[in-house]
């Protein structure tokens, strides 16, 4: 049975990567696919790790190469998702995360329409803001641009099936958790699941 493939994107600042570690380390069926960035590493970040980190040229390169999912320009860097990360896990039955932006969401959708897409909302600007400048890792400038995309970033939540605020993380978590569990269990994934059981069942 192919996996299913989950879509989690929010703005900068909104404690995105936070939950779905959490979450992941909660739940061994869902695999992290990481991504490839052009950025260079934030203090702390490991490649493979955190991100796939490449220069600029090496990632157009793989751009003309077609070695991308998705990808898409975000705050001035590129992201994107190999396909070689993602479609022999979710053809081997493994569930997948994407950590993406509302771009590359639009992409996947477009090639995975029962993809099931989750955005995370801060509860204000001002915690949004409060948390960029928590991270230490940006400098004004990034933060007062990652500040005016996010209402756009925002504008996007409509295009998700689940909407999750995360004021207070433990919640935010659970209901990440609460959102997978229920996935597995709509009525096409479980008729697949136990196909053999409920053929019995009907004929019997």
């Amino acid at each position: 049975m192919r996996g299913t493939l989950y879509i989690v994107a929010a703005p900068s600042g909104a404690g995105k990567s936070s939950i779905v570690n959490a979450v992941l380390a909660r739940d061994p069926q869902i695999a992290l696919s990481i991504s490839f960035t052009s950025r260079a590493p934030r203090p702390g970040e490991r490649h493979a790790e955190h991100y796939h980190f490449v220069g600029e040229d090496e990632f157009r390169r793989m751009i003309d190469a077609g070695d991308f999912f998705e990808y898409a320009r975000v705050h001035g860097d590129w992201k994107g998702t190999a396909r070689q990360s993602l479609e022999p896990q979710l053809a081997a039955g493994k569930d997948v995360l994407l950590e993406i932006d509302w771009q590359g969401a639009q992409q996947v959708k477009a090639k995975v329409p029962d993809a099931v897409g989750v955005f995370i909302l801060p509860p204000s600007r001002d915690a949004l803001e409060q948390r960029m400048r928590k991270r230490g890792q940006d400098s004004e400038d990034v933060i007062a641009r990652r500040m005016a995309n996010a209402r756009e970033e925002m504008s996007h939540y409509g295009e998700f099936d689940f909407v999750i605020v995360n004021e207070v993380f433990e919640r935010a978590v659970d209901e990440m958790q609460a959102i997978f569990t229920a996935s597995r269990l709509r009525r096409t994934r479980q008729a697949e699941r136990h196909a053999g059981l409920i053929r019995t069942l009907l004929d019997g």
